[in-house]
């Protein structure tokens, strides 16, 4: 019988740093895999918010993003760092991608002594994402009643993965 031939291929992957010359293919590489779309200030936003933004490279190929603000907790010196968007195209998922971003956002967090929580929202029928973020320790903390305006369902969860105390 005749043996098969596999050829192994490990992809480059690469953080970039999200820039005005850079930010119009990530914004159409969003409004293509998320259910809801972003608008120019959120992009030109999350182009000055430096470090908090990166950009993902599969093989020189931009194929997603990561973009997070830092939110202050009310009557407290602390902060949670907010995952605005994570996301890669679907012919690129389960590489690793993924998975550099979160890192890239857990380091984030360890560095900031001010950041007690990583959190973000992902739509309940997401069972795929919810998956991915409980693997790195994140919990459904809540769930949202009609946070989306247009996609079904409506409601999303709130992710939450605890840094360090208050």
């Amino acid at each position: 019988m005749p043996r098969a031939t596999f050829f192994l291929y490990r992809a480059r992957m690469a953080l970039g740093e999200l820039t005005p010359h850079n930010v119009k293919q990530l914004a159409l590489i969003c409004n293509s895999i998320f259910p809801v779309s972003y608008s120019d200030k959120f992009f030109k936003t999350a182009v000055a918010a430096g470090e908090l933004s990166k950009i993902i490279y599969c093989d020189d190929i931009l194929v997603g993003g990561v973009c997070c603000r830092l939110d202050k907790i009310p009557d407290s010196k602390n902060n949670k760092l907010y995952i605005m968007i994570l996301g890669v195209l679907a012919p690129y998922r389960r590489m690793g991608l993924g998975k550099l971003m979160v890192e890239h956002v857990l380091k984030l967090a360890e560095d900031d002594k001010t950041v007690t929580a990583i959190s973000l929202h992902v739509q309940t029928n997401n069972e795929d994402a919810v998956a991915f973020y409980k693997n790195f320790g994140f919990e459904i903390v809540e769930t949202v009643q009609g946070y989306y305006k247009k996609p079904t369902p409506m409601d999303a969860y709130v992710l939450e993965k605890k840094v360090r105390e208050a």
